[in-house]
């Protein structure tokens, strides 16, 4: 059923109606044409969304913060040689975004920031009544996923987690096989950020990326910020690129429910010796000296409270090529992937559907069977945009959604729920692996809770 029909046959005429499904009211009273947005962090990531939207004719980009000169200054070369307006600029130190939101231009910000940052300003939009679409990563502390849920509900301002993983053209032509029973009762699922990072988290602070050894205030981009927690924490540090595409296949917030966690944490090795056997470091230079606390690869098991088991890596620190991992495991049959997004790369068995009994079968044809109706339209729009198109799709939906009165398919409670995984992560594995309980944010309003991600909307 879809979310229309859905709204239309309960009554619901209002956003208002649609929203008490989360516990979120009404944030707008009529639909827009248009959605005039502020970017908040321009740096690489934050560079990607304005492409996003610099692409989109009912978008008007009205405002930038970031106290990086250089980046804020690639942010706005980008716009002019898209050949729009000029947007206002607030440059002035790291709050100096606070002056963005006090402005009545300004419907909705997008917040591409150091991770520390991402619940304080999203906090910040939502009592400026400004709806924040937020790039993910986990939680500083575990209080700061409650926070932004009582600040959403308090406000009536609903919040977007920018997951882009979830809209992954593989990761969705599955999605639409779990939705039409080709797995069976699903049992099991794997995710995570298995992607060697250490090009990006050590640099000399001129050139971008694997071209150093330095990170903090003589780093670039995100060597500056990003590297740090490697030194101060020990957990599942970026845990919703695995977590959010499983977590909508069975319908968690949705009828489903995360409940338990524990994790563990190989030795750290990997970024020590990077910059030992760095042509820029050596086992002389100052950060050889440095000691991370990060375990090079971090395990982490969920219970649900439908009966699913879910495992979650991550692994940035080591030399490997890039993979997330994914598995989907049910009563009739199994999907892993081995590199991202690409439909003849994997491994997929159906029993009575596979050719052989007991045998793997490359996973192309019946992917692209199943390839979910959001991509068939938009396919198009999505060439050429980041990480695959995937951010074609994010954006498009969080735009949409204001401007359509709409609820947002990733919301407050999946944020708050994903993002938890990392202190609770970080507290098992200083526990030695004892079981975290994981709230839930959504105060039992989970069990009527529709499962409608990508179903029958056309955004």
């Amino acid at each position: 059923m879809n979310r229309r029909k859905f709204i239309r046959q309960t009554g619901m005429a209002s956003i208002a109606g649609a929203y008490s499904l989360s516990g979120i009211r009404a944030y707008a009273a009529t639909q827009k044409d248009r959605v005039r947005v502020g970017i908040i962090g321009t740096g690489m990531r934050g560079q990607n969304h304005i492409e996003m939207m610099l692409e989109r004719s009912d978008v008007d980009i009205v405002a930038l913060a970031d106290p990086d000169p250089r980046m804020l200054a690639d942010a706005l070369t980008l716009i002019k040689k898209a050949g729009k307006a000029e947007p206002a600029t607030y440059p002035k130190g790291n709050y100096d975004y606070k002056n963005l939101l006090k402005r009545s231009d300004v419907d909705a910000v997008i917040i591409a920031t150091p991770w520390e940052w991402h619940i304080p300003q999203a906090i910040d939009s939502v009592q400026a009544g400004k709806i924040p679409g937020v790039e993910v990563c986990g939680a500083i502390q575990l209080q700061d996923c409650w926070d932004i849920v009582n600040a959403s509900e308090k406000t009536g301002i609903p919040v977007m987690a920018l997951e882009n993983v979830c809209y992954r053209r593989d990761i969705l032509a599955v999605y639409n096989m779990v939705r039409q029973g080709l797995f069976g009762e699903l049992l099991h699922l794997q995710g995570g950020y298995e992607h060697d990072l250490r090009g990006v988290k050590f640099n000399d602070g001129v050139t971008p990326y694997n071209s150093g050894a330095e990170f903090g205030d003589k780093g670039y981009s995100e060597a500056r910020w990003r590297t740090q927690h490697s030194v101060n924490r020990n957990g599942d540090l970026y845990p919703t690129h695995g977590l959010g595409p499983v977590a909508m296949m069975i319908d968690v917030n949705r009828g489903n429910l995360l409940t338990k966690l524990s994790s563990v944490a190989t030795k750290a090795r990997g970024l020590h010796q990077y910059i030992v056997q760095h042509p820029k470091g050596g086992p002389n230079h100052p950060n050889a000296s440095v000691n991370f606390k990060l375990g090079d690869i971090v395990t982490t098991q969920i219970q649900t409270a439908n009966g699913e088991t879910i495992i979650l890596t991550h692994d940035t620190n080591s030399p490997r090529p890039y993979n997330l991992g994914f598995r989907v495991q049910g009563t009739e049959g199994i999907w892993q992937d081995q590199h991202a997004g690409q439909f003849n790369a994997g491994l997929l068995y159906i029993e009575g559907k596979s050719p052989k009994a007991h045998a793997w079968e490359n996973p192309e044809k019946m992917l692209r069977e199943y390839d979910h109706p959001l991509w068939k339209k938009f396919e198009n729009q999505a060439v050429g945009a980041g990480h695959g198109g995937m951010d074609f799709f994010v954006d498009n939906a969080f735009v949409e959604c204001i401007k359509r009165n709409a609820p947002f398919p990733i919301d407050v409670y999946d944020m708050a729920t994903w993002y938890a995984i990392t202190p609770l992560s970080e507290k098992s594995i200083a526990e030695g692996g004892q079981l975290q309980y994981i709230p839930d944010f959504t105060r039992g309003k989970w069990k009527n809770r529709k499962a409608d991600f990508c179903l029958g909307t056309d955004y």
